[in-house]
């Protein structure tokens, strides 16, 4: 099948693409469109970290050796910072024991930066782990406010751009109303197939 007519743009943007690429190698991320990777640059640069390589164990190190998580939030879409599909005891453990990082985002744009020290997240920690020794089983993906973050966190990059929260807010609706509207009309279609199905 032929490509799409965008795609001579795609190609021309490429080796841009490439070079963000390879700068992220450097740093420790081996691809920037998953798990956040290109977000994650931009975090390591802006704070002067440097990544350590792997899935497992932490996100970056400082060059003091202290090691950190980095979390990041598209505010656009949400207003609580992921963590972990897969939480529990031993993901609590390594939790307490690193410094946090947690970057405000607006789409691509990295709008904030705030630092945590663990022990300011030990009401998410406790209540976590009580979680899941009531139930032993891991927690899907529990979540941290940003409005925590930015109450109780030590800022570390600002844009110096206004953070137009009011703005984000009205986003996020929007697109959550879009996609209930999706799925009433997915049903409706799925509907009227069945119902013409049965027409003799």
């Amino acid at each position: 099948m032929p490509p799409h007519p965008d795609w001579e743009r795609l190609e021309t943007l490429m080796p841009a693409v490439r070079e963000f690429q390879a700068l992220a190698v450097e740093h420790g991320i081996d691809d920037i469109f998953q798990d956040n990777g290109g977000k994650i640059l931009q975090m390591l640069l802006a704070l002067n970290l440097q990544g350590i390589p792997g899935r497992e164990g932490n996100d970056a190190v400082d060059a003091e050796g202290f090691e950190y998580e980095l979390k990041s939030v598209n505010i656009w879409l949400t207003d609580s910072f992921s963590t972990n599909h897969h939480v529990n005891i031993p993901i609590i453990k390594k939790y307490r024991e690193v410094k946090w990082i947690f970057a405000i985002y607006e789409g691509i744009e990295m709008r904030r930066a705030y630092s945590l020290e663990p022990a300011k997240l030990e009401t998410y920690f406790s209540a976590w782990e009580e979680k899941w020794l009531r139930s032993e089983k891991d927690i899907n993906n529990p979540k941290i406010p940003r409005s925590f973050v930015m109450q109780e966190g030590t800022l570390l990059y600002t844009d110096q751009r206004e953070l137009d929260l009011t703005t984000a807010a009205a986003i996020r609706r929007a697109k959550t109303k879009a996609s209930a509207d999706r799925r009433a009309a997915k049903k409706k279609a799925q509907a009227d197939l069945i119902a013409l199905q049965k027409e003799p």
